[in-house]
């Protein structure tokens, strides 16, 4: 989902392809062999297969919200790290083990933390959305969507508001594209869509 918010908002053109992870194309392995998603494959034959690093080439190539001005990386480390660490054994405790509500305290540490960054400012670096944002957003989305009525109960006012606010943007809205697992021979799938990411939120 993040490197998709960066491509989009970067007016990178690429073909999108939707795999399912139980049944690997063998061209996605071809390209990554240890099979995660995402993968982006660059025309001189390159490849990308961290979704962080899909973000910063993509901004790099072309920011013309200035993203990578309000990137914060010792943050987003702390989310990909430890707060992953918690969302993974929360949401799928059948797939880890472990207690699923311990997990779930421990996550809401970092919650917390982006509450009180927001209590401060609309986004996380400062008044308009940026690396830092789009970076994150995701995981979060997913820690409020596990047990969405006791996530509705919380004390994060800052967070949720922060949280609507890309969940009902045009940008969120444009690369939540339903298309069919992809195989070979496959009609072309351009993404962005035709449909407008809409201005800054």
């Amino acid at each position: 989902m993040r490197a998709r918010l960066a491509l989009a908002v970067s007016g990178a053109s690429c073909e999108l392809r939707e795999v399912r992870l139980s049944a690997k194309p063998a061209a996605m392995l071809a390209a990554s062999p240890k099979g995660t998603v995402p993968v982006l494959v660059l025309p001189d034959g390159a490849v990308i297969d961290e979704s962080l690093d899909i973000m910063r080439w993509a901004l790099t190539n072309r920011d013309p919200e200035g993203w990578l001005m309000r990137d914060d990386a010792a943050l987003i480390a702390l989310n990909d790290g430890p707060f992953k660490y918690d969302l993974d054994r929360y949401k799928y405790p059948e797939r880890y083990g472990g207690d699923p509500l311990a997990h779930r305290r421990s996550g809401m540490t970092f919650l917390h933390e982006i509450d009180r960054r927001l209590a401060t400012a609309d986004q996380l670096c400062g008044t308009r959305r940026g690396l830092a944002d789009a970076a994150i957003m995701p995981f979060i989305r997913q820690f409020a969507a596990v047990d969405r009525a006791w996530f509705d109960t919380q004390p994060l006012p800052h967070l949720k508001i922060w949280l609507t606010g890309h969940l009902t943007s045009g940008l969120f809205d444009s690369v939540m594209l339903r298309v069919t697992p992809w195989s070979p021979g496959d009609p072309l799938v351009r993404f962005p869509s035709s449909r407008s990411i809409g201005p800054q939120a």
